[in-house]
């Protein structure tokens, strides 16, 4: 055991193996605590996989959520824990509908923060990872993630805050995840088509301008992980509500990534502790303790 402890905050069940899942099946496999706390439920997502979309499903939605995530958790061999909130859902129309009256996005800030800030000081992690301000894409639950993860890393530390919630622990650093970059999908697009496949983000680079690298100019750290996109495939797979079979997930060929972009990639948002960028390690400069 190297003594060292990473904390994934994610909204939803199926986030975690969207976001960052290799680099946290990695550093389990090291022997390295990893810890995923999600917010909500997943409630209010919708059933994506046709296969699973019967009335028997939807009526059970937030027990079969709960079912997946736990077997996502144990693909990826880390830890879990929920924070107990209900899924917002994404409002969509012009103008937009209200949030329904129960939703995480509406709760009264400081009470998900106290509740973060309290596993936090429990499991003691070196480092964090979440969203950025823009929650990786405008979903409330996303956003509300950001403020609450933020405020969690500042309020943990100091002793003043929630004095009820645990003996005080400074978190070294706090990353965003960076998954969804245009330069990482033309690459993988193009070298599917030069081997006859269909481009599988065909759809996605029509509607995204060719000369936004706003994602990509804002990564810090690429952590190696190429051996572990099968554990992240399968902590997937696990979430069958939400990810189909035939999901762009699953579409370019494992040899094409592990040749092409054999990385998962971050933004160091906030450091304690010294370090220098490009990173390819989010434990760079963290010591044990």
């Amino acid at each position: 055991m190297t003594g060292l402890r990473l904390m994934a905050v994610h909204a939803h069940p199926d986030d975690e193996a969207s976001k960052g899942a290799a680099t946290s099946a990695r550093y389990a496999a090291e022997g390295n605590d990893v810890m995923v706390v999600t917010l909500t439920g997943g409630e209010r997502g919708d059933i994506l996989n046709p296969a699973m979309d019967r009335p028997e499903v939807a009526a059970n939605i937030g027990t079969i959520r709960r079912e997946e995530m736990a077997k996502a958790a144990a693909e990826l061999g880390v830890q879990h824990r929920w924070l107990g909130y209900v899924d917002s859902g994404l409002p969509q129309g012009d103008p937009l509908p209200p949030l329904p009256s129960d939703s995480f996005a509406l709760v009264p800030i400081e009470e998900p923060i106290a509740k973060l800030v309290a596993v936090i000081r429990e499991f003691r992690p070196h480092v964090m990872t979440t969203y950025d301000e823009n929650g990786g894409y405008p979903h409330p639950d996303h956003i509300r993630c950001h403020e609450v993860s933020m405020a969690a890393f500042d309020a943990a530390a100091d002793p003043e805050q929630f004095p009820e919630a645990g003996e005080p622990w400074t978190v070294s650093k706090i990353y965003y995840n960076h998954g969804f970059m245009r330069a990482r999908m033309q690459l993988l697009n193009d070298e599917c088509k030069k081997h006859g496949y269909k481009g599988p983000f065909d759809e996605w680079l029509e509607r995204w301008p060719a000369d936004d690298d706003t994602f990509d100019r804002r990564v810090t750290t690429r952590v190696p992980c190429a051996d572990f996109f099968d554990a992240r495939d399968a902590a997937l797979r696990a979430h069958a509500s939400q990810i189909p079979p035939d999901s762009s997930f699953f579409a370019v060929p494992r040899e094409f990534e592990r040749r092409l972009w054999p990385t998962e990639d971050f933004e160091l948002a906030r450091s304690r502790v010294p370090t220098s960028t490009p990173e390819d390690d989010l434990f760079a400069g963290v010591e044990t303790k």
